[in-house]
């Protein structure tokens, strides 16, 4: 069996467009969406992230607006510039790049940010609504994902879906969707005993360990999904996920592809966010 690429590049231009056309009618309404980006420090890695997202609000008639500051901005000063975008009217979504410097707490930045402007979907007020099945900000990457699922026609409502890793960011919300979804869940994680033997029996996999060759081939059962959520350097420094592309693409039914496959949906479920929060903000 040779598995069915999940084209996550094709998917994110689809919803950029989708997008463009509500950040287009809202604009004709006055009410153009706005998201911040803010980044501090010099991080190689979000310089990347930060230029591409301020891109695709570029690309879709969303107003972006990018506050850099030094590696040494103190922990008050960026907690007073999330209150003065909490404040700004044109601002509907307020992302802050992780990692933070060292010295400032991700925790205290998350909880200052708005819950209404929360469009990464990491405060506890989101994680709450979406474990209580609330309406709210689902994260963006197990959102992305949700998508990429979506575009294989399986039906969750049964199925068993394991996911391997459990951070507040991707395992976690991620289990949440697929049991909203209907799914059997089971969470894997760093000790976990006999991993293989969980996903043997999985109809869908999402492995988001950070990990490469997390999984192979031998770990999956034929025909099922597989959704990459990592992002490794292999030894020639090319990137790879979490799962051995390879060979268990010669076994799933479906796989993403990285880089192409998760990467490209997490942004676009950013602006779909954004753009939710300034209709909510139209709406008042």
């Amino acid at each position: 069996m040779t598995a069915q690429l999940i084209d996550g590049n094709a998917l994110a231009k689809k919803i950029r467009g989708e997008v463009a056309e509500r950040a287009a009618a809202l604009t004709a309404r006055g009410h153009q969406p706005g998201l911040a980006v803010v980044l501090v420090g010099d991080d190689p890695a979000s310089q990347v992230y930060v230029s591409h997202k301020v891109k695709d609000c570029e690309g879709s008639g969303v107003y972006s607006l990018l506050d850099r500051y030094p590696a040494d901005m103190s922990e008050a000063a960026l907690l007073k510039r999330i209150a003065e975008l909490n404040a700004d009217p044109k601002i509907h979504g307020i992302l802050v790049q992780m990692p933070v410097p060292k010295h400032i707490d991700p925790q205290k930045v998350i909880a200052a940010i708005a819950p209404h402007k929360d469009v990464d979907g990491f405060s506890i007020q989101s994680a709450g609504a979406l474990a209580s099945g609330l309406p709210g900000f689902k994260s963006c990457t197990p959102y992305g994902c949700m998508k990429l699922i979506e575009t294989t026609g399986v039906n969750l409502r049964g199925k068993h879906a394991v996911v391997i890793g459990r951070s507040n960011t991707v395992g976690k919300p991620m289990a949440q969707l697929l049991l909203q979804a209907s799914a059997t869940v089971t969470i894997c994680h760093s000790a976990t005993v006999d991993l293989g033997a969980h996903t043997r029996q999985a109809d869908v996999i999402v492995a988001a360990v950070g990990r490469r060759n997390t999984v192979t081939a031998d770990m999956v059962k034929p025909g099922a999904v597989i959704i990459d959520v990592g992002m490794n350097r292999n030894d020639e420094g090319k990137l790879c996920g979490d799962v051995d592309f390879e060979g268990v693409s010669k076994v799933a039914g479906w796989i993403t592809p990285v880089p192409g496959g998760v990467g490209p949906m997490t942004r676009a479920m950013l602006l779909v966010n954004t753009i939710e929060a300034a209709e909510r903000a139209a709406s008042n």
